[in-house]
């Protein structure tokens, strides 16, 4: 029963004759991460991790840009991103919160409240 309530796993699923499922804040931040990174505009998370170095750091190394909050089944997200040059902001981050979201509520069957994002940098290195 401890495990249920500690602060790093989530109970999403109980059933006794089945079992229980746990989910990890850092794989929701690891979905929210990957999700952010497929839209056109997103350079790094946290400033520091490209696409193109996934291989060599890992996925763990991704979600480093990710701070999960989950209580009562609502999930709050802040992201640190670095955007392309000339991509427009907004709709960049808009898009990001959308991918975001979708991605841990059809993953997770958590609600997610908020999707936060905070522009690190700017990728002017092509």
């Amino acid at each position: 029963m401890e495990q249920e309530t500690s602060k790093s796993t989530y109970l999403t699923q109980e059933d006794e004759a089945i079992g229980t499922v746990k989910i990890a804040d850092d794989v929701v931040a690891m979905i929210a991460a990957l999700a952010a990174t497929e839209v056109d505009g997103v350079a790094a998370m946290n400033g520091n991790v490209a696409n193109e170095l996934l291989s060599r750091v890992g996925v763990k190394g991704l979600a480093k840009g990710v701070k999960v909050d989950i209580l009562n089944k609502k999930v709050k997200v802040d992201l640190a991103i670095t955007i392309e040059y000339g991509y427009n902001i907004p709709a960049t981050c808009q898009s990001v919160q959308v991918k975001v979201k979708n991605a841990i509520e059809n993953m997770t069957g958590l609600e997610v409240a908020d999707v936060n994002i905070r522009i690190s940098g700017i990728n002017v290195v092509h």
